[in-house]
């Protein structure tokens, strides 16, 4: 039997469980290596942020996708990985073999230039701590406005998590006017890489609700944010929407990795080093450049990489994830309002909304 194990619980591992579910590997032992027995789904992170949607709604319960597609589960993270001895370890000191790996763990959020100073910060990763922080924030800010005293909340990161992030903390803090909203990003601006329309709509969305927008880098102090610009914001607490940075134990992996300590991948998403290791989502980079961390790509390679595992456990040849000219983005606005990016092309209002609704609760039920 050959040893397939799965490390993380993230979209695109869904899709693979998912296609084990309807035809079982031959000879092939799989077993997914995850902290926690629920994934939530990301994309409507900010939908729960802004009361649309229960907790409960926004995450799949692995152990239910597991029974279906015959996997072994192990509730622990890894601590280390070896992949000249084809091992990982376990925080017990457990070392288990395998002979086909595939990582969809995501990636660290890096926080250390805006915690040096005395205002909470919040990373949106790990979800499971975002989360219990979020309730926590609305709780202060509801306490600040029984005190008639201000409360001021900003997000760093002026990416698409960013801004719908920022647009969700402010419709779900409009009941309390003592509440400041402000989203600070870098001066290239707002949503790099999208079209100049989608970002004039967003432009206005954030005017119209009053978040003010400052373009400028930010370090944190010890009395708030200190910017490019030479202002300092007093704020009471931050949320970081910052990218992605790589898991320290990928360094003593001893697998191919870039110069910020991504795995580094080819076209099947399989590492430059180890020919039967492979890895998607936000642990990863693209040797050849043409696929960039997001949300879109980590659900989309997941059938891809499904083929691939099976391929690689038969001795088939690999398919290669190519993505498309244009993503398609569905950015909620807090309300029930959305903006939608493709390419040059943009369009708003309560239908894009809608339909961002539809496809992020058929994701949830399918895998569930």
């Amino acid at each position: 039997m050959k040893q397939l194990l799965l490390i993380g619980g993230g979209h695109a591992h869904l899709a693979v469980m998912r296609d084990l579910a309807e035809r079982p590997i031959p000879d092939t032992k799989v077993t997914l290596i995850t902290p926690q027995p629920f994934q939530w789904y990301s994309g409507m992170i900010p939908g729960f942020m802004a009361g649309h949607y229960s907790a409960e709604e926004c995450r799949i319960d692995l152990r239910s996708l597991i029974k279906q597609s015959g996997v072994d589960l192990i509730l622990e993270p890894i601590i280390g990985f070896d992949a000249n001895r084809q091992c990982v370890c376990l925080p017990d000191g457990t070392h288990i073999d395998y002979d086909i790996l595939s990582l969809d763990v995501g990636g660290a959020t890096d926080t250390s230039w805006l915690s040096v100073g005395r205002t909470p910060t919040v990373p949106i990763k790990p979800l499971d701590a975002f989360i219990h922080h979020w309730g926590q924030i609305k709780e202060q800010a509801k306490v600040r406005a029984e005190q008639k005293s201000s409360y001021h909340l900003a997000v760093v990161g002026a990416g698409a998590a960013g801004i719908e992030l920022v647009l969700a903390a402010q419709y779900a803090l409009a009941q309390y006017p003592s509440v400041r909203i402000s989203l600070v990003g870098t001066p290239g601006g707002l949503l790099l890489g999208h079209g100049a329309k989608v970002k004039q709509r967003i432009q206005r969305v954030l005017a119209d609700k009053n978040v003010t927008f400052h373009p400028y880098r930010a370090v944190a102090t010890e009395e708030g944010l200190l910017l490019s610009s030479g202002d300092q914001l007093t704020v009471d607490c931050v949320l970081a929407s910052t990218g992605a940075i790589a898991h320290e134990w990928l360094q003593l992996s001893h697998l191919a990795l870039d110069d910020s300590g991504f795995v580094s991948v080819d076209e099947y998403h399989r590492c430059l080093s180890h020919d039967n290791v492979f890895a998607v989502g936000d642990v990863c980079s693209r040797v050849d450049g043409t696929v960039v961390r997001s949300g879109v790509h980590a659900v989309k390679v997941g059938p891809v990489l499904a083929k691939n595992l099976r391929a690689a456990a038969s001795n088939h040849p690999l398919l290669p994830y190519t993505a498309k000219r244009n993503s398609l983005y569905l950015l909620s606005c807090g309300d029930r309002y959305g903006v939608m990016s493709w390419g040059n092309m943009s369009a708003s209002g309560g239908w894009v909304w809608r339909w961002k609704d539809y496809i992020d609760r058929r994701f949830v039920a399918y895998h569930s």
